[in-house]
């Protein structure tokens, strides 16, 4: 979803409920309420993305627990919920209030409870004893995750269950369907209450999308058909007002366009998505802890895992997370030119201010630098700062290089982006899928199916055996092209194949020479493998590759 919510409407959202409800004074000079943070697995998703510990801190948050871990009583602290309103959790939190764990309860579900649901907690909490302890009951309408300021999803645990795969099961039960489609309405619809405004729909008729289209203007009426319970009425709204500048939600199938998210990509963020590990903003790495040699018969050293945040707060991310990748490394090493003359400006600075006073030169450049030092000195936690990011972005596009050199992704790349726009290939695509040294099976399927997809005449029945025997052979599994085979077939797609550009690429080598990857900057010499292409294949493609 482009263009319509920011990562500050999910921010104050979540930052209210934390605040008993109420809208927090971003100055306020008083002591926060101390509080302990109850979530489930979805409520930590959607808050790691957009909350720091710090901040949680800064908010009163000094505990922040999983709903079902093992949780001693702090019976002199409140507890704010943030959880699902499904039935595992709402027997917890009746076992919590049996238990007296907390001295209040505030309950935030992340979407709208049911009546039964909440007679359930009523009950456990007069069995209890401990009705004036429940505080407020909330539903918060949280259910999406925020990652960046045009784009959020709508889950990410038990996600499989609405994805692609999901719907378009052939042995998918209308049960089945109807609950994928609710799931994907209820967090549409949550959306949009954060937002505070009603949506104009548009969708593609006789798919799926239509489904959740229809079901979600029926949900959007009939909440807006009671004036005094709208949600999208009233100064109750935290994250936005109602307003007649009212966004315009396109609903499309994926299957109108299924070869863009099988193309490998080229720009910095795309790439940490397809070749890392790499979720809700974080990306985890894993380094060797040494290269030298290991004793015969010795244990292999461990593999050292460090994450990393790539959030907005982060500058180099903001900047060029939709830039090729070789103008990221190009840009990273900037950067460190950058850091390394603002330290030695502040070594030299640091020089000349412990200079004997016997020269008159040194006296005079003493008088000279001494604003200029104190500046530097102010400036040092940005100089940290910016190290920091340094490291950062040079260990993770070291990372993704290597994913780059040990399965030609740039290679892929530029045969895709010429099979998409019907450019005639330099070297053969059974060459590519048969070269042991290009890319993994999954590479070479990806590629084969974008081909398949594309080309407006499909393939012969013998060459088609030719390609899957290469394939075979590379360790791929077919049951994907069988797949796209049966539905290309079912819809005419081979007769009216979707246009997907008329941009072209040339040329391009992996890398000139063998980059050492020891002490020195890794990144060194990756200008190499910049493409020489048009400028419109650069901004062409998406910046993450879903």
């Amino acid at each position: 979803m482009n263009g319509i919510v920011s990562v500050v409407d999910s921010i104050l959202a979540l930052k209210r409920m934390l605040n008993f409800n109420v809208p927090h004074v971003k100055n306020s000079t008083g002591e926060p309420v101390w509080k302990v943070l109850i979530y489930d697995r979805f409520g930590q998703d959607i808050i790691s993305p957009l909350l720091s510990v710090k901040e949680l801190r800064d908010m009163g948050i000094t505990l922040h627990l999983l709903l079902h871990s093992d949780r001693d009583p702090i019976p002199d602290v409140p507890a704010v919920y943030f959880v699902m309103p499904t039935e595992e959790n709402i027997d917890r939190m009746c076992q919590d209030l049996r238990n007296q764990l907390y001295e209040s309860y505030y309950l935030n579900f992340i979407s709208a409870i049911s009546r039964s649901k909440l007679e359930d907690i009523a009950n456990a909490a007069l069995a209890a004893s401990a009705v004036t302890q429940v505080a407020k009951v909330f539903d918060q309408y949280l259910n999406f995750i925020t990652l960046e300021d045009d784009m959020f999803v709508l889950c990410n645990q038990n996600k499989e269950l609405v994805s692609y795969r999901a719907i378009n099961r052939p042995d998918i039960t209308d049960t089945e369907m109807e609950t994928v489609m609710d799931t994907i309405v209820d967090s549409l619809f949550c959306f949009f209450v954060t937002l505070g405004a009603v949506p104009i729909i548009r969708c593609s008729r006789g798919t799926a999308a239509e489904m959740v289209a229809v079901k979600l203007d029926k949900k959007l009426r009939e909440n807006l058909r009671d004036a005094r319970n709208s949600l999208f009425t009233g100064d109750t709204l935290g994250a936005g007002q109602f307003s007649f500048q009212r966004p315009l939600l396109v609903l499309v199938d994926r299957n109108i366009d299924l070869a863009t998210p099988l193309h490998h990509t080229w720009t910095y963020q795309a790439l940490v998505h397809d070749v890392l590990d790499f979720h809700l903003n974080r990306v985890n790495l894993e380094e060797t802890s040494g290269v030298e040699n290991s004793p015969a018969g010795a244990r292999p050293k461990r593999k050292n895992k460090k994450s990393y945040d790539l959030t907005p707060v982060d500058k180099f991310w903001q900047k060029h997370k939709g830039s090729p990748f070789p103008e990221v490394a190009e840009s990273v090493q900037q950067e460190l030119e950058s850091y390394r003359a603002q330290e030695d400006e502040v070594k030299r600075l640091k020089s000349i201010m412990g200079l004997e006073g016997e020269d008159e030169g040194a006296i005079s450049m003493l008088s000279d630098n001494t604003a200029k030092l104190t500046s530097a000195v102010s400036s040092l936690p940005e100089l940290l700062e910016k190290k920091r990011l340094i490291d950062l972005h040079t260990n993770v596009a070291t990372a993704v290089l290597e994913h780059i050199k040990a399965r030609k992704l740039d290679v892929y790349f530029e045969y895709e982006e010429k099979i998409m726009s019907k450019t005639t290939l330099d070297k053969s695509l059974l060459d590519i899928i048969s070269d042991p040294d290009a890319g993994t099976p999954e590479d070479k399927m990806r590629l084969f199916l974008i081909y398949y997809i594309s080309t407006q005449q499909a393939p012969s029945e013998a060459d088609l055996e030719q390609y899957k025997k290469a394939l075979t052979d590379a360790g791929c599994n077919l049951n994907p092209l069988q797949y796209i085979k049966q539905w290309k077939a079912f819809t005419k797609m081979a007769s009216a194949p979707a246009s997907y550009g008329s941009t072209t690429t040339k040329s391009m080598g992996l890398l000139s020479r063998v980059m050492n990857t020891g002490s020195q900057f890794v990144m060194e010499g990756v200008k190499n493998l910049v493409l020489k292409q048009q400028v419109s294949i650069l901004i062409r493609r998406h910046t993450r590759n879903f």
